[in-house]
């Protein structure tokens, strides 16, 4: 798999099947529908993720909680019918487990200062995708370094680590999506490859992050908006949306090009009907010295360039030149 290669669009499941395998197998297939390039869940044991203490939070996890057989089962659907699978890990075991099925870890923001998960993960030395939601730039690379460290000299390509922008807040507020926290990333952090996990309404926001360089756009989807009361629905891109995401991310990532500022082929054949040529201004009678007022500059064909006014000033014709003719260099002495 090469991030590098094309805009990789993950839709983001998390709990949106609400502990319902056949929904997750239908997102899966939805999502494979969209253009999605992979499907990422969250893997969890609600004692090692949350406080008994908050028991409707723990119930409704326990309620969400799909088994490790079921998550095996998903990564087996997903790969038979084209579409990568990952999830996130919330707790040590459940990362244990993931490394048997999957080829890319995604840190949750809430975790990117929880280090012995980290420091887990590392050890499969598998693509890490870090989200960076609730942390400051010295905070992300003190995760960065770490994970740098831990890895050694067993992953020699540093573009296996990406940093994902990401505000951490449901929904987030347009005053707050601070996109351009993205190219800032990029400067930062120019060894890894950037991305962008998020959680505004629509599909603007991971548009524009595209625009603005990320090779990572993270998208919450579900089957329906209104599927229940749970707050990530709302959030999401139902299928209708998340196929126009895809498709827009597509035609932006295709005209955006290879960012070398070259002459396209369309435009060479228009140099010579654009370009201007220096022509006479007034009739020049023969044997007269051409001045600056003399001079024209109009779209002409094959005639001197704008810049090539020295050769020609200052010189006696050896012939009339009319109004609106190009001056040639056969023409002086």
């Amino acid at each position: 798999m090469n991030l590098q290669k094309k805009i990789f669009i993950v839709a983001e499941i998390g709990n949106n099947h609400e502990g319902n395998f056949n929904i997750a197998k239908k997102l899966i297939l939805e999502a494979k529908l969209c253009g999605a390039d992979a499907v990422k869940f969250q893997t969890f044991i609600p004692e090692y993720y949350v406080s008994k203490s908050n028991q409707e939070t723990f119930e409704r996890l326990r309620k969400f909680q799909l088994t490790f057989n079921q998550f095996k089962k998903l990564a087996i659907y997903s790969k038979k019918i084209g579409i990568i699978f990952f999830s996130t890990p919330l707790d040590i075991k459940s990362a244990i487990f993931l490394n048997k099925i999957q080829k890319i870890f995604k840190i949750a923001s809430g975790d990117n200062n929880f280090l012995p998960l980290i420091e887990a993960i590392c050890k499969f030395n598998k693509t890490i995708f870090l989200s960076t939601g609730l942390a400051n730039i010295k905070e992300i690379t003190k995760v960065k370094n770490l994970i740098f460290n831990l890895w050694k000299k067993k992953i020699k390509n540093s573009k296996k680590l990406a940093i994902l922008h990401c505000v951490s807040s449901y929904p987030v507020a347009e005053s707050e999506a601070n996109l351009l926290a993205i190219a800032t990333l990029k400067k930062k952090f120019s060894n890894c490859i950037i991305g962008y996990s998020d959680h505004t309404r629509g599909i603007v926001a991971p548009i524009a992050a595209v625009a603005l360089g990320a090779k990572i756009i993270e998208k919450h989807f579900t089957l329906n908006k209104n599927f229940s009361n749970f707050r990530d629905h709302k959030i999401s891109l139902d299928p209708k949306e998340m196929k126009e995401m895809v498709s827009k991310i597509r035609k932006l990532e295709f005209m955006m090009g290879n960012g070398k500022k070259i002459l396209q082929i369309s435009e060479k054949k228009n140099i010579k009907s654009m370009r201007r040529s220096i022509v006479a201004k007034t009739n020049i009678p023969k044997g007269k010295s051409i001045k600056f007022s003399n001079l024209n500059w109009i779209r002409f064909e094959d005639g001197l360039a704008p810049g090539e006014e020295k050769k020609i000033l200052n010189k006696k014709t050896l012939c009339n030149v009319k109004v609106g003719e190009r001056i040639k260099l056969n023409q002086l002495k």
